[in-house]
């Protein structure tokens, strides 16, 4: 497995990250990069990961035969429109998007005869701090990458795309674009927007600030992940909105719950509430692959 062109379509920490890891892994003879920012464009050819910085997607996937698609999920439909004339038919396409079922309606519209090159991706990788100066070629390593393909992936397209990741220390399983999305608002999209509101409506509070100074490492690690990309996330909850209000339904009637026991002053089913939380996450832990530590894109 050896590519000849890598087109990176967003040179931010996800694209960068995989150009390089790619790069010392020793798969690809020159990458070309685009990013709608010139400077940051240019930032991306002066830390050396990419060799040939674009001023368009078409001038970048021109003769690719590899191409990751890392930008918001806001932006893949137009992206996936500006590739498509110009995408080699051998060609392997992936993206990094963080809801699947949004994306691959953005191809099926964009992507005309092209859309079998497609292959959907979700690295859960990232940090606390986004850029292509923090991007590294160790991000993906010992993480997992979800695949979601499309009915009509070839079993060729969907090896070569299990191949890249685990060629950089991936651990790689495969979903339905459905099953993803539900999964995902459940264990991140749904925890994101619950750090978000907590955060604000601490700060709301005419004592906000003053309470902010007292917090300690408990309000640290709730509210971690509170510091992500707006426009990152504001796309992601929006893409996948249907499973993340069913998640609030959900969590809407545990937090009543909890309410009613404090209004009823009736201590033994607080503690059971608790209780049962505390043993599921006590017994919980992280599947191999799943760890990471990021505010990003969790």
């Amino acid at each position: 497995m050896n590519f000849q062109r890598l087109a990176l379509i967003g040179c931010g920490l996800m694209g960068g990250s995989f150009a390089l890891a790619l790069r010392e892994a020793g798969l690809v003879q020159t990458i070309a990069g685009f990013s709608a920012s010139e400077k940051t464009r240019q930032r991306a050819l002066e830390l050396k990961v990419i060799d040939q910085a674009c001023n368009s997607v078409a001038e970048a996937v021109q003769g690719a035969d590899l191409v990751l698609l890392a930008v918001p999920v806001g932006a893949m439909q137009a992206s996936f429109a500006a590739m498509r004339d110009v995408l080699p038919a051998n060609a392997l396409l992936m993206d990094v998007g963080s809801t699947k079922c949004d994306v691959i309606a953005a191809a099926q519209a964009a992507l005309g005869e092209r859309l079998s090159c497609f292959v959907p991706a979700h690295p859960i990788a990232g940090k606390e701090v986004a850029g292509i100066e923090h991007a590294e070629a160790s991000l993906y390593k010992e993480r997992r990458t979800i695949l979601t393909p499309l009915p009509k992936t070839s079993i060729h397209r969907m090896q070569a795309a299990h191949d890249v990741w685990a060629a950089m220390g991936s651990h790689v399983s495969t979903m339905t674009p459905e099953a993803h999305d539900a999964t995902f608002a459940a264990v991140s999209h749904l925890p994101h927007m619950l750090a978000f509101a907590a955060v604000n409506a601490l700060t709301a509070q005419p004592q906000g600030a003053a309470f902010l100074e007292m917090a300690g490492p408990g309000f640290r690690d709730f509210s971690r992940i509170a510091a992500s990309d707006a426009s990152v996330w504001r796309d992601i909850l929006s893409a996948n909105h249907v499973e993340v209000l069913a998640q609030v339904a959900h969590f809407r009637t545990a937090l009543d719950q909890f309410e009613n026991a404090l209004k009823q002053g009736d201590n033994a089913a607080l503690q059971q509430l608790i209780q049962q939380a505390s043993d599921v996450r006590s017994a919980w832990t992280l599947q191999a692959g799943n760890a990471c530590n990021k505010a990003s894109e969790d």
